[in-house]
């Protein structure tokens, strides 16, 4: 699905531009002669999807990295959480207790798609004060700065995940494309085919091409999405491998 469902779709909605393109040209409106402006056109409007889609790219290659990351933090985190001695400290036991509650608790954000991160920094703060009772039993110094950077990362990459899930990629950019990509359909509904079997070939070409790049530029702003009808979302296993592991 994740490979051909967003071809499928746009392959389904070139059919329907096709089918009023015949209308079209059985009603005898195609009155536009094809010359070096429209083409000029329809290569500028390609061209600034593409930019645009190649901004967009950037973000979604970052965001391809964050699970893993998070995922990668965690376990550091639950590990270094053994180097306090003695390990069944009841202060120990707690806070690789909590550090399991704030693996969960991101975990349950990605799954329904909320991104909640004050209930994120409740759980941090409940680490954070396990900490606090360690340092008052002498722990020693590097293993509680190892914690509080590690826990200091996971506040940084989860408060990156909401600002990418809830923020529009340049609403700008976004009206752009849209308003090419219809300008170059519109166009190519009203221009004459020579000849005209070859012509429709081209014209379908060149229509899901478009429609299949917007609809990726629009599906791969949110690439958190988890568990909905979507075609660019990225790999959210080492998050829910690591929350097994730590069970």
């Amino acid at each position: 699905m994740k490979k051909w469902g967003l071809i499928g779709k746009a392959l389904a909605i070139s059919a329907g531009l096709v089918a009023v393109r015949l209308i079209i040209d059985i009603s005898n409106y195609d009155i536009l002669n094809l010359n070096n402006l429209i083409t000029a056109f329809i290569g500028g409007a390609i061209f600034t999807v593409a930019i645009i889609f190649t901004g967009t790219l950037t973000d979604y290659k970052e965001s391809e990295k964050i699970p893993h990351e998070i995922a990668v933090t965690l376990l550091t985190l639950y590990q270094d959480s053994k180097l306090f001695r003695p390990p069944d400290n009841p202060v120990s036991l707690h806070l690789r207790e909590h550090i399991r509650s704030l693996t969960r608790n991101i975990v349950e954000n990605f799954k329904t798609n909320t991104y909640d991160n004050e209930s994120v920094r409740i759980a941090i703060a409940h680490i954070n004060d396990d900490v606090y009772s360690l340092i008052d039993q002498n722990a020693p110094p590097q293993y509680v700065n190892r914690i509080r950077t590690e826990l200091g990362t996971i506040d940084k990459l989860t408060s990156r995940v909401k600002i990418i899930s809830e923020t529009s990629f340049i609403p700008a950019a976004y009206a752009i494309a849209e308003i090419s990509v219809a300008g170059v359909v519109l166009l190519l509904f009203f221009v004459k085919l020579d000849p005209y079997y070859e012509g429709m070939v081209i014209f379908t070409i060149i229509i899901a091409l478009l429609v299949s790049i917007l609809l990726l530029i629009k599906d791969m702003d949110n690439p958190f999405e988890y568990n909905q009808k979507t075609y660019a979302d990225i790999d959210l296993s080492p998050l829910f491998e690591i929350e097994k592991f730590m069970q």
